[in-house]
C-alpha cells in the first residue's frame, strides 16, 4: 500500500531504521518501523498485521 504524502509529511521522519526501531522499542505502545515509498526515510506504524515482530529488548 503507498502512504499518501499528507500521512507521510505529519509523520516523524527516521533517517535509519536502526533510529526507527530504537524509537518503536521506547514508546509506551506496540509501534513497527516501515519504509516510506514517497520520502524514502523510515516511519512508525501502530498497524502489525503483516509487518515483522521487533528484536525483544534486554
Amino acid at each position: 500500500m503507498r502512504t499518501r504524502l499528507a500521512i507521510c509529511r505529519k509523520k516523524k521522519r527516521f533517517a535509519s531504521e536502526a533510529d526507527a526501531v530504537a524509537a518503536a522499542l521506547s514508546a509506551t505502545i506496540d509501534l513497527r518501523p516501515y519504509a516510506c515509498d514517497r520520502c524514502f526515510q523510515y516511519h512508525l506504524t501502530s498497524r502489525t498485521k503483516g509487518k515483522r515482530r521487533l528484536p525483544v529488548a534486554g
